[in-house]
């Protein structure tokens, strides 16, 4: 592909796309997905010298590195399979390579599952919990509840604009879990039915505050008001290690088609054709964009502070959200450098 960098695996640029395009989702499945890629590479690599495979393994990192801003799991899947690129010839580059990304992938399965019986433990029998967007990591405490011959209901906002809270319900269903699916917007007269809300996260800062998809934080901070307590599902690769050095979390701005179409937009402002074409010809033809007067933004997350959240359980036990930054430096130490720009 003339757009890939140099000696990218096209299973790496697929990849990169499925999860640009969110056809893998999740912060656990995106992880997973990257370092399968990474080994992919590694086995499929041609290259003739140890330089030459370290510098291909870079740049499929950075490939996939590029896709989503805010997702740490990504960035923290490619640090741990690169860190783990040792030897002084290429076969050892490649074995140990693919044995690295291998020990990743089956640490991430069995880190879920601990962190569910974590998690469960919060649970009680005939809880309610009230979820927002999808998060396997959520979804595991209350299986390992169920598992624990607990009864658990489950309020579920569909959250727009994509709808992840259906895929949240389905797996419920599955599980003969009772699902009441609401609006977004409904979640403050149902908080008084819940006795927790129940919530993944795709990035956590130093300081505690909750990277999660957009509208987390209004929920936590109705939640509070409420007296519901907030708990926070999120495995150690959620952890960003980058904001222990100041560094923020960039916030994905996603395509505005997303919440309004061409003909929707259309619609609301009137403007229906402009030389003769359409709107949606002109910019399929990549024509300047006709100023209509409206804007439309569509961020994919938001910033929970830590007063609003009562744990963040994790595969190494359960925090309050101001002591997470200790976990951080046990795990990631006091700086990390990025392996692929090396």
């Amino acid at each position: 592909m003339e757009d890939d960098p140099p000696g990218v695996d096209p299973v790496v640029d697929a990849t990169a796309t499925d999860i640009a395009e969110m056809r893998i989702r999740g912060a656990a499945t995106i992880a997973d997905a990257a370092a399968e890629a990474l080994a992919t590479h590694a086995e499929r690599s041609e290259a003739s010298s140890p330089e030459a495979f370290r510098a291909g393994m870079r740049a499929a990192a950075r490939r996939l590195y590029e896709t989503r801003p805010t997702a740490v799991s990504l960035p923290n899947a490619l640090r741990y399979v690169l860190q783990g690129m040792d030897g002084e010839t290429v076969a050892d580059l490649r074995s140990s390579t693919i044995a690295r990304a291998e020990a990743f992938r089956r640490d991430l399965e069995q880190a879920q599952a601990k962190l569910g019986e974590i998690g469960a433990n919060r649970l009680r029998d005939g809880d309610v919990v009230m979820t927002h967007c999808h998060s396997t990591d959520a979804l595991s405490c209350i299986e390992a509840a169920l598992e624990d011959g607990k009864h658990v209901e489950a309020i579920v906002k569909e959250t727009r604009p994509r709808k992840q809270g259906h895929i949240t319900a389905e797996q419920l269903r599955e599980w003969d879990v009772p699902v009441t699916l609401i609006v977004d917007n409904a979640a403050r007269r149902y908080l008084d039915d819940a006795d927790h809300v129940l919530v993944g996260a795709d990035s956590i800062a130093a300081d505690g505050s909750v990277i999660n998809k957009i509208g987390t934080s209004g929920l936590a901070v109705n939640a509070r008001e409420r007296g519901v307590p907030v708990m926070v599902a999120a495995q150690t690769i959620k952890l960003h290690p980058d904001t222990m050095t100041g560094h923020t979390v960039a916030i994905e701005m996603r395509d505005e088609n997303e919440v309004l179409s061409t003909d929707e937009r259309s619609e609301i402002t009137g403007l229906e054709e402009t030389d003769g074409r359409s709107l949606e010809d002109a910019n399929d033809r990549g024509l300047e964009e006709v100023d209509d007067g409206l804007i439309v933004e569509n961020p994919a997350f938001d910033v929970t502070p830590p007063r609003h959240v009562d744990a963040i359980v994790t595969e190494r036990g359960q925090f309050p959200p101001e002591s997470i930054v200790t976990l951080m430096r046990e795990l990631f130490g006091e700086t990390i450098g990025e392996p692929w720009e090396a």
